[in-house]
């Protein structure tokens, strides 16, 4: 077993979405990081414990998250177990659609780096403040957890589009780059105006991008109870220390929940919110997601939805009426003079199933090329074709051995050698011809030198949705990860130095020795972080914190506050930073 996968151990992860794991390597944490964890957390926990949903402070408790350090994935796996869900790194952002998959299953995907020094107020990209203690403490809300699960089932089956996957990996690019410190200011710029191109591409929202926005103005930025009163349970909102307080401010709109509104309402990743949405209980957003899945291709189907399916570049699922589920990349589509789809094609890889379960023999090996077959009723005949009988068949001339000629009302017409009828469940799912060719209007779909040809049987489309029936036979997602990622940092030797600074002090507090060695260590630490760290106030504050707390040199301590003083002078950020650190450390 590699060192990944021991990071999953107590986690079952769905074949097709282990490309998006990732070993945390918990060790290349600095202890500069730890302290930006902790500063976060210690604000956070300080506010939200009076503003955020009644779960949140018990549940970073009980996700085996801790205040003082960055949390460990097998740590929190063995308290999630607790509650039957467990969490995996990943590295950034992932497609909305395999994110929702993973929750699908009970697991929080964790993007397992953290936010720099300079963002700890805010970063666009996620990270595992966001994802560990924004995401984690409210699952403990067994109505909240429900809601993300069955949100997860239900998104992880939407359908996106071409434009949408580019929309997204414009996004991960600008939040790769904004959270990158050697990003220069053109990098930036260039990534934010493929940002904006890329968003005025989208002509449609998709399924999977309305469904994105509810899942943005909930679990990411949602507020539940009172409109007057509203308390916190949206992640991002839990994890900024800015936002969450900015929030519940007047100047923040609150508006009603609705699904329709929220569904309307597109976001910004790199800003604040200028309104939020306050759901009444968890049961309104399960019923608000339940009646959005209603309107999916999945619950819809016919035409329509295969032509949302067509402008996805990416595995879908097509259900005929007989159960039989064909897997796929759709390529093409033939219309009728109604404009109603008569034959599909896919292209590439293709599996069939049925009931989710893969049909033995018609794997992604067998239809490695691809898979092609008409929709409908026979040409004068009522009854489906899947639900004929034996003598219905024989009639017809569908029998095995014999050549016959199938024509659809459509005019698709299927001439060759019966090799098999298969059925499932009571129904004829699948029939196979040797020496087969079909056409339509003319044109040939399928020659005879080809090979078998497997016919799917079903006289309409009643689902289509994103990804393959049987996942784990298919073993790919609709999305792969994408080839751009976050640059891993190389630090100069005074950046090493400052992380021995920040480990000195934190050696300090954890450890509590002697008066004498606290005052000698950190007065050696003081004078250092004077000498070359002049605009760093997270490390003062720390040393503040350790002196006021055990009551010593109280001249260090009047000539840290004089220090954090001239460094609010910086920004109003920052100034509102070390008054929040300088309010929990105490006069």
């Amino acid at each position: 077993m590699n060192r990944v996968e021991s990071d999953f151990s107590l986690v079952q992860v769905p074949v097709h979405l282990r490309e998006f794991v990732v070993e945390q390597d918990y060790e290349r944490y600095t202890p500069v990081d730890h302290a930006v964890w902790r500063y976060v957390m210690r604000q956070n926990l300080s506010f939200l414990s009076k503003k955020a949903h009644a779960a949140y402070v018990d549940g970073l408790r009980t996700s085996g998250i801790s205040v003082e350090r960055i949390p460990n994935i097998r740590e929190m796996n063995e308290s999630l177990a607790q509650i039957g869900w467990g969490a995996v790194t990943i590295n950034g952002f992932i497609p909305a659609v395999a994110f929702f998959d993973f929750q699908a299953h009970g697991i929080l995907p964790i993007a397992c780096d953290i936010r720099q020094y300079d963002h700890i107020a805010y970063t666009p990209a996620p990270d595992i403040i966001h994802e560990a203690a924004g995401h984690a403490p409210i699952i403990k809300d067994e109505k909240y957890r429900s809601y993300l699960k069955l949100f997860g089932e239900i998104g992880s089956r939407a359908l996106s589009s071409r434009e949408d996957y580019e929309l997204y990996e414009a996004i991960r690019l600008l939040s790769i780059v904004k959270e990158d410190p050697e990003s220069t200011d053109e990098e930036i710029r260039a990534a934010e105006l493929a940002l904006e191109q890329k968003a005025q591409a989208v002509k449609e929202v998709s399924e999977a991008n309305q469904l994105a926005r509810l899942y943005w103005w909930t679990v990411e930025y949602g507020l539940i109870g009172d409109l007057e009163n509203p308390q916190i349970y949206g992640a991002g909102l839990l994890s900024s220390v800015g936002e969450s307080m900015s929030c519940l401010k007047d100047d923040v709109k609150k508006i009603p929940f609705s699904l329709q509104a929220c569904i309307e309402t597109d976001y910004d990743i790199t800003k604040p919110q200028p309104q939020l949405f306050v759901c009444r209980d968890f049961d309104e957003l399960i019923e608000a997601v339940q009646e959005f899945a209603k309107t999916m291709a999945m619950s819809v189907g016919g035409t329509q939805s295969l032509i949302k399916a067509s402008k996805m570049p990416q595995t879908s699922t097509f259900v005929y009426s007989s159960g039989l589920q064909v897997s796929g990349v759709l390529s093409e589509l033939e219309f009728d003079d109604r404009g109603e789809a008569v034959y599909l094609k896919t292209t590439g890889p293709t599996a069939l199933a049925v009931g989710d379960k893969e049909l033995p023999g018609h794997g992604k090996t067998y239809h490695a090329e691809g898979f092609g077959s008409p929709i409908g009723l026979l040409a004068g005949e009522p009854t489906p074709l899947e639900a004929f009988t034996d003598g219905q068949l024989e009639a017809y001339g569908i029998v095995v051995d014999q050549t016959t000629t199938l024509t659809f009302a459509s005019g698709v017409q299927v001439v060759g050698k019966v090799a098999y009828i298969r059925r499932e469940n009571g129904k004829i799912v699948l029939i196979g011809f040797d020496n087969c060719t079909v056409t339509y209007r003319g044109k040939t779909l399928f020659m005879s030198e080809w090979g078998t040809y497997d016919m799917a049987v079903g006289e309409k489309i009643v689902s289509v949705f994103a990804g393959a029936a049987d996942r784990e036979a298919f073993a790919t997602g609709t999305h792969k990860p994408s080839a751009v990622n976050a640059r891993r940092p190389v630090y100069s030797p005074e950046q090493k130095r400052l992380h021995r600074l920040y480990q000195q002090v934190r050696d300090i507090r954890e450890q509590a020795p002697a008066a004498e060695t606290v005052q000698r260590v950190l007065a050696e630490v003081l004078r250092e972080v004077d000498e070359a760290y002049t605009d760093d106030w997270l490390i003062r504050l720390e040393i503040l914190e350790v002196l006021h707390k055990r009551g010593l040199l109280p001249d260090k301590q009047a000539q840290l506050r004089l220090a954090l003083e001239a460094l609010r002078e910086k920004g109003e950020e920052q100034a509102q930073l070390i008054d929040n650190g300088l309010l929990l450390i105490g006069t």
